[in-house]
């Protein structure tokens, strides 16, 4: 059975540049000669430039041309010195020149300028004179005051300039069309291109956005003519590989005779090298139709008062612009599809004959081909039904391939919500309303776009299922339209409590459209949901939002439908209130975003993870960023910091129960040195969703509920990311079958890559610095699963640049705070300014004794327990390693001697010259409070201004320690980037 396409294949759709480089060349100045009186008959019922203008319109096309038009050759010639046009348009019998002689007039100076002569009438024209030079005109067309003329002459020049470029950069597909006479050509190609593009237009109408329309578009066939048979052998050759039809006339000319049969002859060749092509043969006698049935072709009198709409029956039945209808070997009709959608399911059902049938004679690639999808139609058209061992297998693959075609197509693209079109299983991104979708959102969807974009970075972890979980986004719009039709635009300005806004939004009305489109969403979608704030001004560069409005996770698991909506409705309505709570409030306030509105808009989301009895969650849930402010031993700061945890993001937020590491260097955790350190720092909490939550607990703001992580020792994602701890021996085993208490330590994914994290989050963020062109925050969750036939899946929630979650992302250091500061280091951890600290605890320098470091210690342990009781953080100095358990190395103190500083410096000097430790025995508690730790190695990379700190007066002192209380607060910035930091002393 052939096998589909790797996701990276190119499949042509609207996220690749291709399609924006397709019909490059456009007729946008058109110069038409004409005498007066021709001009007056081709203008007698109104403006030429208007007629063609409405019929740009009528059609949805972009960008007509404009006419410019001079009565004689003489002013035609000077225009075209002066100016530069994409096509000229003649009429016969101009005054000072004959046409054609004209036309040779405008070749000489421009070669390449297409020149099309438009008569009133075939009379007094002898086209077949053997004395008449035709050179210098391309092509002749008979005006009948019908302007659908002119939009063929245009697309038909387009097409011809565009032709050779367009097939090879896309595949783009060709039509023949073969008519020796002006009168028919001038009546078939008008409605050819009208039913090429209405057609085109109608089937591209598939739950996708405008933009997308409008790129397939430029991908519709093109549309050659041919006079003879030697322009169109020519035409065949050249373009074989992307024929999409022909359409030909039954009598021209061959080597210059004319030929009663030539067309018979024509289709006949192309039916022998491509066997299944759709050919239409036309002719004016209708005994043609024997020669027709012998190509064979389908036939069409000429002469036939209903041509225009058997011609339009050859599009929707042989072309594929129609229906996909199935028939049985008696002609009756069995099955019809409309879409992509409705054939996929329909192919479940048909019988395998006519299965058959339609695949021998590629009709689903035609089918699809017509569709601008020319990837997949192309990969479909290559296979044949000899390449399967059987039906069945037949059938799976042509499922598959329209399956993966509407998947795919879907991928990156915001597209309006329909809930007649919706398909859960198809739909990634969709949108309600016209407005914008938010900081959030649109985050989400550039990294959707992103993805599509990067098929090397998916091929790379094909086995991994990497995306953004389905989304339904309601718009800013309809936020604006909630608060004036429930009359809450006052609240902007009001003061009310966070309660008594809860309760009016509570009571508001989401409109009748929003409720109809929720209601089609949620009959087709049974997963938990997340509900999420968008706001406009969330994720910006300069003043983030982010974390100031509400998140609700919902079950969506009630047997009775409409708890389910009202919850859904509920949650949507409370996001909204957030908007105008008093945190976000004040925070829109002081940094003066008033000159800004704030709106909202709310993000629907399936949630990640699987269901463990009453429980939902993901095996993990974190935050990865491209900048890490606590780098230790090989580690740089633009090597980048994940944390991770057990269930959902509440717990990474809540950073003291998370695990922190380096994605360049996973097994470099200075928080787990020793097994005691493990045991002291590992998760031991976590949250999940309750399914059988009461369905009030969304009004209440009860969401997340709490687990112990020893109440879940059974199920697989904490069997999976645990190691064993066995006491006798003071070791962690990683074995699923030992028995013993649980740790998690998220060896199975950092130590044994069976999860390939850690790489994975460091290409991410590679790939997100580049797109976003700054250092980036991913929020992500990844759904474990135990089931060999399914795919690991790695779900981005959130995307922003670092600079909006790192409030002192753009902090410097000048030369001046550096010559006046109390101290200054090149070895720093951390990121961000302090001015909460007034109180400086040293150790005396002249008093400090090596060997009485325990000493010292203990009165540190004292000194804490004083400031930490008045809640007043400190600074403090001393020399070596603080936390060591070698007493000569540095101050061999606890955390909780410690706990209360904010910013702590290790000195290396004279009486301690022990290697940096990075705060290697309190990182966990360094990294999870944000806490700055700063070594200074005297005298070579930076300096304490002792002088300055003696004279200082001591607040309270001991044998070995100095405490200082300033006036004023220090300034303590920490340039994260560059592991500088300065003590400002005010």
């Amino acid at each position: 059975m052939p096998k589909l396409p790797p996701y990276s294949t190119v499949d042509f759709d609207t996220h690749f540049k291709v399609f924006h480089e397709l019909m490059s060349i456009k007729v946008l100045e058109i110069l038409l000669v004409a005498s007066p009186y021709n001009a007056y008959i081709l203008e007698e019922d109104g403006s030429l430039a208007s007629k063609i203008i409405n019929e740009y319109r009528g059609l949805n096309l972009s960008r007509p041309p404009r006419i410019t038009r001079v009565t004689s050759a003489k002013e035609a010639l000077y225009a075209l010195k002066k100016e530069t046009f994409d096509l000229v348009l003649v009429m016969p019998h101009l005054d000072d020149m004959d046409t054609f002689a004209f036309g040779r007039a405008v070749k000489f100076k421009h070669p390449e300028l297409p020149v099309i002569m438009l008569a009133h009438s075939l009379e007094g024209l002898d086209l077949s004179s053997a004395g008449r030079d035709m050179e210098g005109i391309d092509q002749v067309f008979i005006w009948s005051g019908d302007a659908d003329i002119l939009l063929a002459i245009v697309k038909s020049v387009e097409d011809r300039l565009n032709v050779e470029r367009d097939t090879k950069l896309a595949m783009v597909r060709v039509l023949l069309l073969v008519e020796d006479s002006p009168l028919y050509r001038s009546y078939f190609l008008p409605l050819i291109y009208k039913a090429v593009v209405q057609q085109t237009q109608k089937i591209l109408d598939e739950s996708l956005n405008e933009e997308h329309r409008l790129l397939k578009m430029r991908a519709r066939p093109k549309i050659l003519v041919a006079e003879n048979f030697e322009q169109a052998i020519s035409l065949l050759d050249q373009y074989k590989a992307y024929l999409f039809g022909a359409i030909s006339d039954t009598r021209f000319t061959k080597k210059g005779r004319m030929v009663e049969t030539a067309g018979v002859e024509l289709l006949g060749r192309i039916k022998q090298e491509i066997p299944d092509l759709p050919v239409l043969l036309l002719s004016t006698e209708s005994c043609n139709r024997k020669l027709a049935a012998t190509i064979p072709a389908v036939f069409l009198d000429k002469n036939s008062p209903t041509l225009f709409y058997e011609i339009k029956e050859f599009f929707l039945n042989y072309l594929g612009f129609g229906d996909f209808v199935f028939m049985d070997k008696n002609g009756h009709e069995i099955g019809r599809a409309s879409n992509l959608r409705t054939l996929e399911k329909l192919l479940a059902e048909i019988p395998d004959e006519p299965l058959c049938y339609h695949a021998q004679r590629n009709r689903f690639s035609n089918w699809i081909m017509a569709r601008s999808e020319i990837g997949p139609a192309s990969i479909l058209r290559k296979v044949k039904v000899s390449d399967f061992k059987n039906v069945a297998t037949l059938r799976q693959f042509i499922i598959e391939s329209i399956h993966t075609l509407r998947k795919r197509r879907q991928l990156g693209v915001v597209a309006q919500f329909s809930a007649e079109n919706f398909d859960p299983d198809i739909s990634d991104f969709l949108k309600i309303g016209q407005g914008s979708l938010g900081g959030k959102a649109r985050g989400l969807a550039f990294v959707a776009h992103l993805l599509r974009q990067s098929p090397k970075f998916l091929k790379k972890y094909s086995d991994i299922d990497i995306l953004v979980p389905h989304t339904l986004v309601i718009t800013t719009h309809e936020f604006d339209e909630f608060l004036r039709e429930n009359e809450l635009g006052s609240l902007a300005v009001d003061r009310l409590s966070d309660s008594k806004i809860k309760q009016r939004f509570l009571k508001a009305e989401l409109s009748q459209k929003i409720h109809e489109d929720l209601k089609g969403f949620i009959e087709k979608v049974d997963h938990p949901l997340s509900i999420r704030s968008s706001s406009l001004l969330e994720d910006a560069h300069c003043h983030p939002f982010s974390g100031l409005y509400k998140t609700y996770m919902i079950p969506n698991h009630d047997p009775d439908f409409s708890t389910r909506l009202t919850q859904l409705a509920t949650a949507i309505k409370l996001v909204y209130a957030s908007t105008y709570y008093s945190e976000p409030r004040t925070f829109r306030g002081s940094i003066a975003s008033q000159i800004r509105k704030e709106s909202m808009a709310v993000i629907i989301q399936q949630v990640s993870g699987q269901r463990y009895g009453d429980y939902f969650y993901p095996a993990v849930s974190g935050i990865a960023q491209s900048q890490n402010y606590y780098p230790f031993r090989q580690l740089k700061p633009e090597d980048g910091v994940a944390r991770i945890s057990l269930g959902f993001g509440s717990t990474v937020l809540n950073s003291t129960q998370s695990l922190r590491f380096c994605p360049k260097f996973p097994n470099v955790l200075p928080q787990y040195t020793r097994v005691e350190d493990i045991l002291e720092n590992a998760q031991r909490n976590f949250y999940a969703l309750k399914m059988t939550s009461d369905p009030s607990d969304v009004a209440n703001d009860i969401g997340l509920k709490p687990r112990n992580v020893d109440s879940a020792t059974d199920e697989w994602p904490v069997r999976y990311l645990s190691s064993v701890y066995i006491s006798e021996e003071n070791r962690l085993r990683d074995a699923f079958h030992l028995n013993g208490p649980r740790v998690l330590t998220f060896n199975n994914i950092l130590k044994y890559n069976l999860f390939p994290l850690a790489q994975l989050l460091s290409d991410l963020l590679e790939l997100g610095r580049k797109g976003l062109g700054c250092p980036v925050e991913f929020e992500f969750s990844v759904d474990l699963t135990s089931d060999s036939k399914r795919k690991h899946r790695f779900h981005i929630l959130q995307v922003k640049p670092m600079s909006a979650s790192t409030t002192y992302f753009n902090l410097e250091i000048t030369q001046t705070e550096m010559d006046s500061a109390l101290c200054f280091s090149t070895l720093s951890m951390g990121n961000g300014i302090r001015r909460d600290i007034k109180d400086i605890v040293y150790i005396k320098p002249d008093r400090f004794d090596p060997s009485k470091t325990p000493i010292i210690a203990r009165e540190i342990g004292r000194i804490n327990a004083e400031l930490s009781s008045q809640k007043r953080p400190y600074l403090i100095i001393g020399p070596g390693r603080w936390g060591s358990f070698d007493p000569f190395l540095g101050i061999p103190v606890k955390w909780t001697e410690l706990c209360g500083a904010g910013t702590i410096v290790e000195l290396r000097n004279t009486q301690i010259s022990a290697d940096p430790s990075h705060g290697t025995h309190f990182f966990h508690q360094l990294t999870s409070r944000g806490l700055f730790y700063i070594t200074i190695t005297e005298g070579k990379a930076g300096f304490v201004h002792w002088q300055w700190l003696e004279k200082r007066s001591c607040a309270s002192q001991s044998r070995y320690l100095c405490h200082v209380r300033l006036p004023e607060f220090l300034t303590i910035k920490c340039d994260g980037r560059t592991s500088r930091c300065v003590v400002l002393k005010n």
